[in-house]
This record gives structure tokens, C-alpha cells and sequence, in this order.
């Protein structure tokens, strides 16, 4: 296991539902190759705080590599949802291009 993925774990355990950091480690699993670890991080954000949109993206781009077409689909849905509630147009133009990249 990666350095960094230790001194990650490190964090969360003294706050469990930090969705930066969870996110993070997240991102070292897909660095990995890891992507059933990956997906468990990318889900306790999405439980934690639904309205952290970076989640969305990430968590749609590797449903679609694991071949979880319409899941991918859906998550990504759910963060432009979530994104145009935020008011972020930049997060919500991304989920829509890997929206529309995966449907047409």
C-alpha cells in the first residue's frame, strides 16, 4: 500500500466523514487500479454529504470503466442536479459532457 494512501488513512481517522479527504483517497485507489476500494470511498462522500459535487464525476468515470454503464449514468445525473443547486456551472458543464458522452 501506498505512502500516501497510509498517511490518508491516518487523517480519516480522526475525521471519518472529511469528504476532502476521503475523496482523496478515492483518487490514490483509482491511481492504483483499485477501483472496488475507490467506489467505497467515492459512496461514504456521497452518504456523507450529497452535496459534494467533485464525487459525481470521478464516481461516473469509474462506473463506466468497470462497465456499470447505467449507474454511470445515473450518478452522473444526480451530480448535475446537485451542481446546478450549488451554482456551479463549471462542475455542472463537466457532468454534462460525461453525460452526454456516455448516452449519445
Amino acid at each position: 500500500m501506498s505512502e500516501r494512501i497510509e498517511k490518508i488513512k491516518g487523517y480519516l481517522k480522526a475525521s471519518p466523514a472529511d469528504c476532502f479527504l476521503n475523496h482523496a483517497l478515492a483518487l490514490e485507489y483509482v491511481k492504483q487500479g483499485d477501483e472496488e476500494q475507490a467506489k467505497t470511498y467515492f459512496e461514504v462522500n456521497l452518504r456523507n454529504d450529497p452535496g459534494y459535487v467533485a464525487t459525481y464525476y470521478h464516481l461516473g468515470k469509474l462506473l463506466e470503466r468497470i462497465g456499470q454503464t447505467a449507474e454511470a449514468t445515473a450518478i452522473y445525473q444526480q451530480g448535475m442536479e446537485h451542481a446546478k443547486a450549488a451554482k456551479d456551472m463549471h462542475a455542472y458543464s463537466e457532468l454534462q459532457g460525461a453525460y452526454e458522452d456516455l448516452v449519445y
